[in-house]
């Protein structure tokens, strides 16, 4: 599995997470060499705050050289003083703001400073973690606007940064990956309608995140691509 990162530099960002944790510990399950990333780091030199780009640009510093993956496994959808909008009427800006920074911007700013870590040569690749709920021609449902919207924002900079990098690095690609419902902090409050075969624990989840990295073709580079390697719509 992952036969491309083994022996290679790879980061995770958001290593502290459910997901994040397991595709850390299944990348050094492959052979990968893995630096971790997270708010809650011990060691200053690995903290990284999404809402702080100084940490973010002193994260990229102490990168290990020419990366071959990077993951970005981060993102908010409740918490205190925000939830699921499930009608426009609760809207309010620090939600939506919140929702924005940290998981469109923050992820926007990880690029910026991880991005001209990654070869010029060879493959390698840029995640990060999104959602099928962020597809705009998927949505049925309504609701849920800050989620759904902030990330919609994100799969559009990977697309974006898909084309910008093709310029100039053919070889790399950059993806959108949708975990499906895993048994995380994010998804507890809304279990209930989830039947048990659609609920991963996070270790399943990482490795068919891990089975879609591995697969992945240039040709599919900007592309939001689901834990069974489907492609979600734009």
């Amino acid at each position: 599995m992952v036969a491309f990162l083994e022996g290679a530099a790879v980061v995770v960002i958001g290593s502290s997470g459910g997901i994040g944790a397991a595709l850390a510990q299944g990348l050094e399950g492959a052979g990968a060499q893995v630096t971790c990333y997270s708010r809650g780091a011990i060691d200053p030199a690995f903290r990284l705050d999404l809402l702080d780009e100084e940490s973010i640009s002193r994260a990229a510093q102490s990168c290990p050289a020419s990366p071959r993956l990077i993951v970005v496994a981060t993102g908010v959808l409740h918490g205190p003083g925000m939830s699921p909008e499930k009608t426009y009427q609760a809207l309010n800006p620090q939600t939506l703001m919140r929702a924005w920074q940290i998981n469109a911007i923050g992820p926007a700013l990880i690029a910026k400073h991880f991005l001209p870590l990654l070869p010029r040569q060879g493959r390698a690749m840029f995640a990060a973690l999104s959602a099928r709920v962020a597809s705009i021609g998927d949505n049925r449902a309504g609701g849920w606007h800050s989620y759904r919207a902030s990330k919609a924002g994100l799969n559009m900079l990977l697309r974006n940064l898909a084309i910008e990098l093709a310029r100039t690095r053919p070889e790399q690609i950059v993806l959108g990956l949708h975990p499906g419902t895993v048994e995380t902090g994010l998804s507890a409050p809304f279990r209930r309608s989830v039947s048990p075969s659609q609920l991963f624990t996070a270790a399943q989840s990482a490795a068919y995140l891990l089975q879609v990295i591995q697969t992945a073709t240039v040709a599919q580079s900007g592309c939001v691509l689901a834990w069974d390697g489907t492609i979600i719509p734009p």
